[in-house]
């Protein structure tokens, strides 16, 4: 077995992928959403993404987590458009506003390429749910000329199961965002329908497919899944019943539970999420996480 992952692909199984992962942006059905625009033709659904993705910026990030960003910096992509609308995204510019510009994939694997070149730990694809096709597609090109990165699958988890299928055995990390533990509040506050029910099904799946996180004897992650969770204020975002969710799957299900909410793009609009959390909204996320015995970055 050859690392990373993809390298185990043969010709036959990459040009199998490329041509099965286009054929569902025909009757879209990429994500949950199912538009079923054609976007062959370049017609847009809820994400605003015809047949090209779009790439705001890419580089070397030093934000990230420890096991992703190591000391190098994780080569991250960031797509424009989201399939997700969240009220308080601190990135709507390019999430919801679309900043950026469209990239054939010739251009997308030379930016993978060039993110390899700078001497990035990973490939870290952020925003990827609905541009599965088009990475394909880009990756297929990148390995055939000599791509070799670990890639970082940077997901919300309201990914569509075809999907995640066809990066089975392409992509080594998850590290996938789990909102909301209610329905209701997904809609609510991000606007989809079933957030909770898509991204239980979802992370089964990443977790089927890489397992618990593992490191290298350097602390760099080099396969298995990595949870975010985002503590919102007033108990909203449901961290017990995530909780004992991940701790079902796995007790050593890694997870970074986040502190940085702030109020931004319409979150004024809803005077629930119009604050910053507080220290022991914090600790209680901690605490449930840990009650469950979950590893917590």
């Amino acid at each position: 077995m050859h690392y990373p992952s993809y390298l185990n692909l043969t010709e036959g199984e990459w040009k199998e992928r490329v041509e099965t992962a286009l054929t569902l942006l025909e009757r879209c059905e990429v994500c949950p959403h199912r538009c079923g625009v054609n976007r062959l033709k370049d017609e847009r659904g809820i994400c605003n993404t015809g047949r090209y993705a779009v790439v705001d910026s890419y580089f070397p990030h030093r934000g990230e987590e420890k096991p992703i960003r190591g000391y190098k910096g994780s080569g991250t992509v960031f797509f424009s458009y989201c399939n997700m609308k969240c009220v308080y995204c601190q990135n709507y510019q390019i999430s919801q506003l679309g900043e950026g510009k469209e990239v054939k994939p010739e251009e997308l694997a030379q930016m993978f390429l060039d993110l390899q070149r700078m001497g990035c730990h990973n490939l870290n694809l952020v925003s990827p749910s609905h541009v599965v096709p088009q990475i394909i597609e880009a990756l297929y090109i990148a390995v055939k000329k000599g791509f070799r990165l670990p890639i970082v699958y940077n997901t919300s988890s309201f990914d569509s199961l075809e999907s995640l299928k066809l990066m089975d055995g392409i992509v080594d990390i998850y590290l996938a965002d789990l909102k909301y533990g209610d329905n209701q509040v997904g809609r609510k506050y991000s606007k989809v329908k079933n957030y909770w029910d898509v991204a239980k099904e979802a992370i089964k799946e990443m977790h089927r497919q890489v397992g618990d996180l593992v490191l290298d004897s350097s602390g760099i992650a080099i396969r298995g899944v990595l949870i975010r969770h985002l503590v919102l204020p007033n108990r909203l975002a449901g961290t017990e019943k995530i909780a004992e969710f991940l701790s079902s799957i796995s007790p050593r299900m890694a997870v970074n539970v986040m502190d940085q909410y702030y109020p931004s793009y319409k979150a004024w609009d809803y005077p629930e999420l119009s604050r910053r959390i507080t220290y022991k909204e914090y600790l209680q996320a901690l605490s449930f996480m840990e009650s469950f015995r979950l590893f917590v970055e």
